[in-house]
């Protein structure tokens, strides 16, 4: 649990009873997510005189680490190590001490970059290892609510608005302010925002140099920059690429360094041998809109202007948002876009192991039209009996059905279903 100063209540993470799970059966547990998601916070919680913390982010454990990665995992029957991403040798050396002793519960990790996209740190613990995502506070944990949205949707239930509605304004601060914990702990905008500001610089002038080998890293900054203007938006490497005087692949490469920071989040496009006509870009979205609305220096009187701005912010809320409900259950999903080349869109295309699926288009206004399902109707088509349910998620308080298996919902069924 950790202490939430807005709302007076402890918020209780939902990855904890999926650590202390993983810790019974598995013989290294890693939580991963950005920095100062709370991994730390989680992680302490499993250390006691039994299993000792050591953090990364100290100079002297650093170096010792670095220097003898095996000397360092020596002798430790179980630890807690926070940070592991800034010795990435030490992985190697762990393996060697989970092989040697395979009783599970003994290496309880802390990660800021995404360590399952490097192959060597991949392939030299997998089998021995259990991932367990961490991203900032969802709205149900801050809210103390189930969560269960897309299991509930699965398992064939309708969508169902409780009393816990957010609308307008209060909607769009609930957004502008995202979802680090020490974000919100400040009690003011303008100190949220110095905050997200500073955060940014300590994870692109650090994290980046740990995790690769860049040339240009005063380049990131702008690169960040026009990526939050094209939040929700197509991605085009060479556009992105020709503002900075880099070339497409180097554009690529760097994005594809942001997304492993937890930065950003890139969906694939969804494919169908059935349709012909698909755009095959993939989309952008930011993992935490309060990060996202700083660097584009958005507040609540510009939006309250300017809905479509607004937009972009709210569809890279419910994609982090769905993400973070995904985290935590049992049903293994993916999540893609549909756009084809006549502009017709589904926002999210969610799709479980056995290929069903719900779509989600997302709406600042709340008024819902028949067209706005359009996409959603060309994709229930193109998949007939795996479409399980497709929702239009907008600022209201109520659920309409507009035909089979269609609705529009309010944004509140992210957390209070």
């Amino acid at each position: 649990m950790t202490y939430y100063p807005s709302s007076k209540l402890l918020v209780d993470r939902k990855a904890h009873i999926l650590v202390e799970a993983a810790l019974a059966d598995t013989r290294v547990v890693l939580i991963s997510g950005p920095r100062q998601s709370g991994k730390t916070t989680l992680a302490r919680m499993f250390s006691d005189k039994d299993r000792p913390y050591f953090t990364l982010d100290d100079a002297g454990t650093l170096n010792a680490a670095k220097a003898d990665p095996t000397g360092f995992v020596r002798g430790i029957k179980r630890a807690v190590i926070d940070e592991v991403q800034r010795a990435p040798d030490l992985m190697l050396a762990i393996k060697a001490s989970v092989d040697d002793n395979q009783e599970p519960g003994r290496f309880l990790l802390t990660g800021s970059a995404n360590l399952a996209t490097i192959p060597a740190i991949a392939d030299s613990l997998a089998g021995r290892m259990a991932v367990i995502p961490l991203l900032p506070f969802s709205q149900a944990e801050i809210r103390s609510k189930p969560g269960l949205m897309l299991d509930r949707l699965f398992a064939g239930e309708e969508p169902v608005a409780d009393g816990d509605v957010i609308l307008g304004r209060d909607m769009m601060g609930m957004v502008l302010a995202g979802g680090y914990p020490e974000a919100l702990r400040r009690t003011t905008s303008a100190r949220r925002v110095s905050w997200l500001e500073d955060y940014v610089g300590q994870v692109l002038d650090r994290d980046v140099r740990e995790i690769a080998n860049i040339d240009q890293l005063d380049r990131l900054p702008r690169l960040l920059n026009i990526l939050a203007e094209h939040a929700g938006q197509l991605v085009n490497n060479s556009s992105f690429g020709s503002a900075l005087g880099l070339s497409g692949v180097s554009a690529r490469k760097y994005i594809a360094i942001l997304e492993r920071l937890f930065l950003i989040k890139t969906l694939m496009p969804w494919s169908n041998n059935r349709l012909s006509r698909l755009v095959k870009t993939p989309k952008l979205h930011f993992i935490d809109t309060g990060l996202l609305a700083a660097i584009r220096e958005d507040e609540l009187a510009r939006l309250s202007d300017d809905k479509t701005r607004f937009g972009a912010l709210l569809e890279s809320f419910v994609v982090s948002e769905l993400m973070k409900l995904a985290s935590w259950s049992e049903r293994r999903v993916s999540f893609s876009h549909y756009r084809t080349k006549d502009l017709d869109e589904v926002d999210v295309v969610i799709e479980d192991r056995r290929g069903r699926i719900i779509g989600i288009e997302v709406k600042a206004s709340a008024t819902v039209k028949a067209d706005d399902f359009r996409g959603l109707r060309q994709l229930q088509a193109a998949v007939g009996d795996r479409f399980v349910r497709g929702l239009v998620l907008h600022d209201h308080h109520r659920v309409t059905p507009f035909s089979e298996r269609l609705q529009a919902a309010p944004l509140s069924i992210l957390w209070s279903m």
